[in-house]
């Protein structure tokens, strides 16, 4: 079985290397890249099982290349390495396909906490036999992150499908938003709950084929999948 394998994408050469270091010490393989267009040839020539991605690249920022990412692959997790504090540039990295973000200065020890937490979740749901549950007139296919319906068929990413299958094992009932963000991202915190509001929208639009599901939002206490045909 092959080691781990991590695309790191950052322009400074000093953090690269100590991350690169540590990650190799920790039995990862790194593939790093010093702007944004080395990483995506690196990314289109490999098998890459997590991207860390720096948001301020030359030639090609950090969003721009998680976005052709994501239109080659959907499944692959994307954690950006970020010194922005601003709200809006959070948001926008989980609006075009990010799945975490950890923000500089951070620690090395907690960095590599968050790639095997996503590690972890890939070889689980990988490692599963087929199981596909019935929502409504949908089929949420967890292992292969699909939500299928009559007219089409939706990939998820990795934390869409852990946030659905949450929501779904409590369906018709309240999940709170702290309980939510502890599940799915490890801890409650303010912008982890700002981005927990743009996953929930991408899943309505996956939803919207049918129209008696809705994720209806408990303003301020949190959010349940209400099936109107579930009788269980």
């Amino acid at each position: 079985m092959r080691e781990p394998r991590i695309l790191l994408a950052e322009d400074d050469p000093n953090l690269s290397f100590v991350i690169e270091d540590h990650l190799i010490t920790e039995g990862f393989t790194v593939v790093a890249a010093g702007n944004g267009q080395e990483a995506l040839r690196h990314f289109r020539n490999q098998a890459v099982d997590l991207c860390l991605i720096d948001v301020m690249m030359p030639k090609m920022d950090g969003f721009s290349l998680a976005s052709e990412i994501r239109k080659v692959n959907d499944l692959v997790p994307i954690l950006f390495l970020t010194a922005r504090s601003m709200e809006q540039d959070r948001l926008k990295g989980f609006e075009i396909g990010g799945d975490d973000y950890i923000t500089k200065p951070f620690s090395i020890a907690e960095l590599t906490q968050r790639i095997r937490v996503f590690l972890r979740r890939s070889v689980t749901t990988s490692g599963v036999s087929e199981k596909k549950g019935a929502l409504g007139t949908l089929q949420f296919d967890e292992l292969n992150l699909l939500v299928i319906g009559p007219q089409s068929t939706a990939q998820l990413t990795q934390m869409e499908a852990d946030l659905l299958k949450l929501l779904l094992q409590h369906r018709n009932q309240l999940v709170k938003r702290e309980t939510i963000l502890v599940e799915i991202w490890g801890e409650n915190d303010y912008f982890k709950g700002r981005s927990l509001d743009v996953f929930i929208s991408r899943l309505r639009k996956y939803l919207k084929e049918d129209p008696d599901l809705e994720i209806r939002n408990h303003h301020g206490v949190g959010f349940s999948l209400v099936d109107r045909n579930f009788s269980g």
